[in-house]
This record gives structure tokens, C-alpha cells and sequence, in this order.
């Protein structure tokens, strides 16, 4: 991968980010006129998208295309100037979406093979139009780029100016000679430290612009650097994307450090947030740019303090942009760690493991390419070092005192095998060791931002039951603590271990740093001059994938959406969460259980051990990708999907019999009668009709709802108007539930059925309203109490229309 992030002497304007691909796929860029080879490797560009074989690169300049440019050369006398930002126009045989200018999508039939180009789209703004003189016009090549969904945080390039080395001429180097030995002038902006910058950044400050820097760190948890690295080139500007192993942060962090409002995104592990901060601490940026966190990493403990998650799910990169602009900052503890007598924290007997897994990973890097692989080796080296018994002594060979208190004695009395001091609730992959102390009058909850550290400690007992919810043994909170050690001891400072010789460790409160806390994100901007508006209602589609299904199909969106078992619909506001979501499905499940129970219907799944593991969508990314049970808050509904979720349950055992039980032939023909009317039913209309699995579950909630009704059993019946409504009503002989109460005289059940939406107008196969059934039984009281709310149904009607 070429390395744009980093400024270069010999850098060169509309340079690709060329990484290896696979021979096939995308034809190659230049064209059948200048390419005369059809199977040797190929290479694609992270920033462009364009693939051309490694042999045609060169072909590239005799067709004249350039990738998006990422900094300006110095041609404007004035470098504050804003040029206009224009497009960059790309020829594409395939592109996904629909056109900006007729709103048709792009792809044809059989066009898998076709070398046609069917689109013309912008590498910055995203912006796509069909190749055809009517949607892509000429002037649109000469207009101005507005950046797209987050020019925000996209770095533009004329904010980056090349600077070149003038040759001194030889009238300059006489000059030089006569210099008197008068005091130095001062080094230009350019040089630093005796080092020439290539590029300076020259912002233009804007309240509305909060510029992002992207730094990844490829050996993170599971090695997923380097295809973040591709995916944010493709986003933002290459130039503020850097790869940490190649020289680290600081060159970065010097070069935008005068750009105002700058955010920083770290994707990493803790170990990485902790050099990021470091060097913004040596810096001393003034003010401190927000970071944020991506989680790479094993464990990631800061992620989840900050709401960011335990580790990254291939969520697209798009969202993640979204969620960074729109984050909070917060404020983070730093704490000074200084270590006296240095001869060569958590301490003692993790901090072996985590030493033992650092050790084996920087030996054979290979071995670690997963985070599951990861947590396995850890748990494989705790337990032989819990057999061996190697900290069991750690009592006897240190000297704590925290605020001037001596926790020595207590610390040798409890038997403690490891020490934590800890600066954020979470730790050890999303445990709490602190636990909540809200039943003891001795210590305050933990805060992140409150100038105080907690000195926590472990038995082998209380370690071991860090993963079921328990807490260790609560020492003490404090601003500074002094630990002496009497022997050399395994040690790891934010998930970095090493071996420290004896020596005397010193913790005291450092600064605060600005942190970016992940929130919900708004759907839109609020309005101002309007009454706050009134939430519709959606209706969401569930369905269930077995955890088999989807550790073979997840990379395969069409066959893991066809292996999915439709459980039911539910419906909810528009603004709700999927938190929210998932109390409907789980009242959702309820109702299943109650069918499965009457044995009315067979629906197979275990009804002892279900469980809403994991909501997923297929309609944001070209794969389905997990969202995190801690971040189901912070994710609207109507972001995720509009028509659809999916839910994993590891308990699902799939089967070839599902939705075709022998109890079911006769009402499966009926609903496939009835399937041509797509307002008997409340679900989203689609060209292939309604599948037979979701007609059963539409089926089960029918049968539910004229159950009740014809029980007369009014608590079953609310249970299931507050959890559904009735807008699924209808039978099969084209009765509503409303005519099949109004028929056995139901009063309160009519009452109910009214309040809670059900159409009087609604007629069966013969024409009959609700009402003539009322009349039809000689309850002449119900028979006018339904005429009179049908006469209001329809003045209700009536004024819709005429405001609409």
C-alpha cells in the first residue's frame, strides 16, 4: 500500500493508493485500446476504486486520469484563498445505488460480463449519474464539489500546500559568507527540528468543519488495520488516513496541529489510545483534539467506557463517520506512572499472562490474526499459570500506600495475587471489577473523569468470577499511590506488559484529556419555526438466523436473507431505539410461545433458551455485520432499516420442515388466495408477494386476535391490541375481528376494538359492515353505538382528505 498519509519529497499530484487484488473481477480501467493483457495480477486503488493490471499502470497517463487529488501546489499567491473544489469524475462498469438525476438504478440485466459504462460517479461526493447525455450533463464536469454526507470532517486539499527546497543560487551563497556572527534567525515553518516539511496546512476555519484524523493500527486484535486503512482512504482524504507502523503519530499530529476543531479517530487498542495521547500530551496542543476509538483490539475496555463497543463487527465506515461527528466530548483522567531505580498496571498474576501473550505474538504475529484466537490463548495461558501457582507470593514482595495510608497489611491478610489500579469502569474485555458500591457507605461509584483512581485487588476466586458478574475486593480511591516492589514482577500499563525489576512506581493524577463518547445520532435537524412533529409508525419484519447459518453465509447477504426464518412483524415508532425494538420482539416471542403452547400451530425453536443475541441488517452494507447488545441504544431503528431486522439465536436449530407443519395445508392455500390483496395484510408490498413462512406468522396473529375474541377474553385481547394494534384483523372469509365480536354481542370487546383503531367501514365478502352483524343479532345498543362511531370514522375520513 503506498503511503500518502505520510509527506513525502517526491510526492506527485493525483497519485493512486495501489494495493494487490485478485486477477479477476473489475475489468481493467485503461480500456480493451490500451490494454493488451487479460489475466495477470491486478492492482486497485483505496482512494479511487479504479482497477487497472499491474503492467497497464503506466497506460494510465496516455488516457490522462488521475486519482482525486489530496493537496494543492502552491500556483495562488494567496493561499487562503478558496478555489473552487471541483469533482472527480469516474467511469464505472458497476455501481450500486440510483442516479442523482433520474432516480433509476443502475444495473441492467446480464450485465455481470458487460464492459459497458453504466455509470459516471465522484470519488468525493459519491454523487453518481447514468452515461447518457440526459442524466450526465457536460457542464456538471466544471461544478463545484460540496464533498458529500460528511464534508465535515473531510480534509479538503486545497487546505494542503506542497512546499518545494529552492536550490540556493550563487549570489545566495556569497551572501552567506558575510554574514556577521550575529544571533541566528529563526528556523521557517517549514523546518522543524532540522527536518524540511514538505506539506503545510493552511485551514480555513469554520464553525460548521470538524476535520478528522484517522490512526490505525494494523496489529490491533484480530490484524483488520489494513482494510480500515483502505476504507477510510476511500472516504476522506488519504492524507489524513496514517498507518501507525509506519513512523507512528507524531509526524501527523505536527503537521494538523493548527487546523481548529480537529478530531482524532484511533483504531486500535487501549494500548494504541494511550500513544496517541501521549504524544498530544508532548505536543501540548492547545485546545486538545477529541478522540475517539475504534476498537481493534482484545480487549478494549476504554471503547466500551465511551460507548464505542467491544470491538469492531464490520460496521460500515460510513456510520462510523457519522457517529464521530456527531460525538460528545468528555473528559478522561491521565495519570503520571513515574518508576524510579529503572534497571532494565495491573501487577502480578495477569500481567504474566498478558506478558506470556505479548511475547508470543511479537515472535510469531502470524498465529494472531483473530480476536477469538486471541481471548482463547489467553484463557489456555491463564489456566497453566494457575497450576503453577507463579504469583501466589505476590503479597510478600510489595508495599503499597495509597493518600498516605498503608494497604500493605490488608493486602497480605486477603491473600491478594493480583494488584489493578483502574482509571475507567471496564477492564478485562468489558467486566466491571468495581462493581457497584451503592450498598456500602465506604466507596463512591466509579467515574472516569472524578480525578480518582481505584486500587482494586484479586484472589484467584474473585478473578475467576470477573466473567459472571462478580467484583474483586475494593481497596481504596485515591489521587496518588506509591507501590514499592521487592522483586521483579510481571507488569502491563494499559494492556502493555513487561517485566519490571525492583523499583520504587509512583501514580499521580496527570491532566484530563478530550474524549469523544458515541451518542445516538440525529435523524434530522430539528425545526425550528414548526409544532414538534407527530411519530409515525413503522412496521418491521423479523427474522431469525441460526449461528451456523451465519458463520458460513455472513460474507452472502441473498443466501443468509433466504436461510433466515421469518418470526413475525412488530410494530413500533419511528424514533425508537433497538433497544426499544427488542422489548417487541421479545413480546413478540411471548405470543409465538402461547401458539406453540395451544399446539394450535408448530413453530420450531427452543422455546426454553431463546434469546435475542444480536440484531443485524442487510440493507447498509453489502454484508450483514453484528450490532453489539451495549450499543442497541444508541442506533435508531430507521437508521439500521426500514423494513426489516434480523436477529441471531444460537439456540435456533434449523430445519427443512419450518413453516410446512402438517397442521397447517388448509390455512397456507387460503392465504396464497388471498395474497393478491395487499391491504388485508400490514406489510410492505413487494413485487414476489408475500413469502408462505410470513403468511403463517400473519396467520398465527390472526388466529390470536379472533381467539380472543370469540373467548370474550378481554385481558388477552388488550395484551394483544398494546402490542400489535389490529391492523392484521382480517379472516379468510373476509371477517374483521370487529364482526366476529359484534356478531356474539361483545360489547366491551367492540369498546376495545374501536379504541383501538379497527375500521367500521370494513366490509366482509357479502358488503356487510360490523354494524347489520350488531343488527343482525337484535343488539340494537351496539348496533348505534357502532353506526355513531362509524359516522365519526367518516368526518374523520373526510377532513384527511381535504387537508391533504
Amino acid at each position: 500500500l503506498v503511503q500518502l498519509c505520510l509527506p513525502q519529497e517526491n510526492a506527485q499530484f493525483g497519485q493512486h493508493v495501489w494495493f494487490e487484488t485478485s486477477p479477476s473481477g473489475d475489468f481493467c480501467y485503461v480500456g480493451e485500446t490500451y490494454c493488451f493483457q487479460k489475466s495477470l495480477p491486478r492492482h486497485k486503488c483505496a482512494s479511487c476504486k479504479i482497477a487497472v493490471h499491474t503492467v497497464c499502470m503506466d497506460q494510465l497517463e496516455k488516457i490522462n486520469f488521475r486519482c482525486k487529488p489530496s493537496f494543492k501546489d502552491p500556483g495562488i499567491r494567496n493561499v487562503r484563498e478558496t478555489p473552487n473544489m471541483r469533482h472527480h469524475w469516474v467511469h464505472r462498469r458497476r455501481q450500486d445505488g440510483k442516479c442523482r438525476q433520474c432516480g433509476k438504478g443502475f444495473q441492467q440485466k446480464f450485465s455481470f460480463h458487460s464492459k459497458d459504462i453504466v455509470a459516471i460517479s465522484c470519488s468525493w461526493c459519491k454523487q453518481a449519474y447514468h452515461n447518457k447525455v440526459t442524466c450526465f450533463m457536460l457542464q456538471k464536469i466544471e461544478e463545484t464539489c460540496s464533498l458529500g454526507a460528511h464534508a465535515a470532517v473531510i480534509i479538503p486539499p486545497t487546505w494542503i500546500i506542497r512546499v518545494r527546497r529552492q536550490q540556493a543560487s550563487l549570489k545566495s551563497s556569497k551572501r552567506k559568507k558575510k554574514t556577521s556572527l550575529k544571533a541566528k534567525p529563526c528556523k521557517k515553518a517549514t523546518e522543524v527540528d532540522g527536518k524540511w516539511k514538505h506539506f503545510v496546512v493552511r485551514p480555513i476555519p469554520s464553525q460548521l468543519m470538524k476535520p478528522l484524523l484517522v490512526f490505525v493500527n494494523p496489529k490491533s486484535g484480530g490484524n483488520q488495520g489494513t482494510k480500515i486503512i483502505r476504507s477510510f482512504m476511500w472516504y476522506l482524504n488519504p492524507r489524513q488516513v496514517f498507518d501507525l507502523t509506519q513512523g507512528g503519530p507524531r509526524e501527523g499530529l505536527e503537521m494538523y496541529s493548527k487546523v481548529p476543531n480537529l478530531r482524532i479517530l484511533v483504531c486500535g487498542g487501549d494500548g494504541t489510545v494511550g500513544w496517541i495521547l501521549s504524544v498530544l500530551d508532548e505536543l501540548q496542543l492547545n485546545p486538545q483534539p477529541a478522540v475517539a476509538v475504534l476498537p481493534l483490539g482484545t480487549g478494549n475496555d476504554l471503547a466500551r467506557t465511551l460507548n464505542w463497543g467491544g470491538g469492531y463487527t464490520d460496521e460500515p465506515v460510513s456510520k462510523i463517520l457519522s457517529h464521530v461527528e456527531d460525538g460528545n466530548i468528555v473528559q478522561l483522567d491521565r495519570w503520571n506512572l513515574s518508576v524510579e531505580r529503572p534497571p532494565s498496571f495491573y501487577l502480578g498474576f495477569d500481567a504474566h499472562v498478558t506478558l506470556e501473550f505479548h511475547e508470543s505474538r511479537e515472535a510469531k504475529p502470524e498465529r494472531f490474526n483473530s480476536r477469538l484466537r486471541n481471548k482463547m490463548f489467553y484463557a489456555g495461558t491463564a489456566f497453566s499459570d494457575f497450576l503453577m501457582g507463579s504469583s501466589k507470593d505476590l503479597s510478600k514482595h510489595i508495599r503499597v500506600v495509597c493518600d498516605g495510608t498503608d494497604l500493605t497489611s490488608k493486602v497480605q491478610d486477603m491473600k491478594l495475587q493480583c494488584l489493578l489500579f483502574l482509571n475507567i469502569p471496564r477492564y478485562c474485555a468489558g467486566t466491571m471489577p468495581w462493581g457497584n458500591p451503592s450498598e456500602h457507605n465506604d466507596f463512591g461509584s466509579q467515574k472516569h473523569d472524578d480525578g480518582l483512581i481505584e486500587v482494586i485487588g484479586f484472589t484467584m476466586t474473585s478473578l475467576a468470577t470477573l466473567q459472571v458478574g462478580g467484583h474483586g475486593e475494593r481497596l481504596h480511591q485515591c489521587q496518588e499511590v506509591t507501590l514499592i516492589t521487592f522483586k521483579p514482577i510481571p507488569v502491563q500499563v494499559d494492556g502493555e506488559p513487561c517485566r519490571l525489576a525492583p523499583s520504587v512506581i509512583r501514580i499521580t493524577l496527570r491532566n484530563q484529556a478530550n474524549m469523544l463518547q458515541k451518542t445516538k445520532r440525529r435523524i434530522s435537524l430539528p425545526q425550528l419555526y414548526d409544532q414538534q412533529p407527530i411519530t409515525e409508525k413503522v412496521q418491521i419484519q423479523v427474522n431469525r438466523i441460526s449461528m451456523c447459518d451465519y458463520e458460513a453465509l455472513h460474507y452472502d447477504k441473498e443466501q443468509l436473507r433466504e436461510a433466515s426464518i421469518p418470526m413475525g412483524i412488530i410494530i413500533v415508532p419511528g424514533n425508537s431505539d433497538l433497544e426499544t425494538c427488542r422489548l417487541h420482539i421479545e413480546k413478540l416471542h411471548e405470543v409465538l410461545f402461547i401458539v406453540e403452547s395451544s399446539r394450535a400451530f408448530q413453530v420450531h425453536f427452543e422455546k426454553s433458551n431463546f434469546s435475542i443475541f444480536g440484531l443485524f441488517t442487510a440493507t447498509t452494507a453489502d454484508r450483514f455485520y453484528r450490532i453489539d447488545r451495549g450499543q442497541e441504544h444508541l442506533n435508531y431503528v430507521t437508521e439500521i432499516s426500514q423494513d426489516e431486522l434480523f436477529i441471531l439465536d444460537p439456540e435456533l436449530v434449523t430445519k427443512e420442515t419450518v413453516g410446512t407443519s402438517p397442521g397447517m395445508p388448509g390455512a397456507m392455500e387460503t392465504v396464497g388466495e388471498c395474497s393478491n390483496s395487499t391491504d388485508q395484510f400490514a406489510f410492505p408490498a413487494c413485487s414476489a408477494g408475500p413469502s408462505p413462512l410470513l403468511c403463517m406468522y400473519i396467520y398465527i396473529y390472526i388466529y390470536l386476535l379472533h381467539h380472543a375474541v370469540l373467548l370474550g377474553s378481554k385481558e388477552i385481547l388488550k395484551y394483544i391490541i398494546d402490542n400489535g394494534g389490529v391492523s392484521l384483523c382480517f379472516l379468510f372469509s373476509g371477517e374483521t375481528a370487529l364482526h366476529k365480536a359484534a356478531a356474539l354481542c361483545q360489547r366491551t370487546i367492540c369498546y376495545y376494538l374501536v379504541e383501538a383503531g379497527a375500521s367500521l367501514m370494513k366490509t366482509d365478502l357479502q358488503g356487510e359492515t360490523p354494524k347489520m352483524y350488531a343488527e343482525r343479532a337484535r343488539d340494537m345498543e351496539l348496533a348505534a353505538y357502532l353506526e355513531n362511531r362509524q359516522h365519526h370514522q367518516m368526518i374523520q375520513r373526510e377532513d384527511h382528505e381535504t387537508a391533504v
